[in-house]
């Protein structure tokens, strides 16, 4: 070792300093994958591209969208489980895999509060109550009167059995005590275009995949699916107005590998709550009907966690089979 570098590592030890870089301070040096466990065109799919597109301007590097859909999104989830923990690839989560897979799965191949370091929610969607506007239905208590006019056999459509379509529709008929016929198809886009074309008469579905349909007038909105009414909707009310104690929202937090060293974690947490303080950011998920959140970790894996524990009840009194 030459003298003048000696010299130099004594100085650096002096000074508590280290000759090895920081871990994570020059993230993110290159492109960044998201995951995204839905397909393309889904609610989720929309709300976790406008963050990749702002992430990307906010951090000075791409971030790329990875949809990986299938298996009401275990398919994804799995993926970003076992991904390389270097914050290269991080995962857009949301409520159907994380939410409600746990209950109608024996075996996931994922623990969702174990096998993933969590950041931060970005998100929280409200699921939108719509009807052909054809319907004589411009209330909740006029599409309870709808449904017993036609003896339990209106239509309601939904993304699947066991999507969030579904389970939201099982818990208004339950507390509103109104029957319809639940009338399943390969997700929520098809779901919607049924409603749209006559073929359902009615679904609860994520604001984003229906905001352009309603201001189209192909579709009216009925009520929305938060506790209470928000500024975000306008004059809409809370079907909790008419059916107490009904609430059913979407969100969307970002995850990463459960070993990402903690350095980098916090990095991504960094530029996450810029991305989501970006005027257009914020002015775009409005658009899509949805409220900005952010929350610390530990407040981000507490909310899972209760989500989780409040769905078991749902998932029962839909008679949804585990397998």
């Amino acid at each position: 070792m030459s003298a003048l570098r000696s010299v130099s590592l004594l100085l650096l030890a002096a000074f508590g300093l280290s000759a090895v870089p920081v871990l994570g301070q020059d993230y993110p040096a290159r492109p960044i994958r998201l995951l995204i466990p839905n397909n393309t065109g889904s609610s989720v799919d929309t709300l976790g591209r406008i963050f990749a597109n702002t992430f990307s301007q906010v951090s000075g590097q791409q971030m790329v969208v990875d949809n990986r859909g299938g298996a009401g999104g275990i398919i994804g989830m799995e993926i970003g489980k076992d991904a390389l923990p270097d914050g290269y690839t991080l995962v857009s989560a949301s409520t159907a895999a994380m939410v409600i897979g746990p209950h109608i799965h024996k075996k996931l191949p994922f623990d969702p509060l174990k096998d993933y370091a969590f950041i931060s929610l970005f998100g929280n969607t409200p699921n939108i109550l719509v009807v052909n506007p054809s319907l004589p239905v411009k209330t909740v208590k006029e599409l309870i009167d709808f449904n017993a006019s036609r003896g339990g056999k209106a239509n309601m459509a939904s993304a699947g059995v066991g999507s969030q379509s579904h389970l939201a529709g099982v818990m208004f008929m339950n507390l509103a005590k109104s029957e319809a016929l639940h009338v399943p198809y390969k997700g929520g886009g098809a779901s919607v275009a049924a409603v749209v074309a006559g073929e359902s008469q009615w679904t609860i579905t994520p604001g984003p995949a229906v905001a352009g349909l309603i201001k189209g007038g192909k579709l009216r909105a009925v009520a929305h699916t938060l506790p209470t009414r928000t500024s975000l909707l306008g004059d809409l009310p809370a079907i909790a107005d008419t059916v107490p104690g009904y609430q059913y929202g979407g969100w969307n937090g970002l995850l990463a590998p459960v070993k990402t060293p903690q350095p980098i974690l916090n990095k991504v947490r960094d530029l996450l709550v810029k991305t989501t303080q970006n005027t257009d950011f914020r002015r775009l998920f409005e658009q899509q009907m949805t409220e900005v959140v952010t929350n610390t970790p530990q407040e981000f894996r507490k909310f899972v966690e209760a989500e989780i524990k409040a769905m078991g009840p749902v998932v029962k009194a839909a008679g949804l089979q585990t397998f």
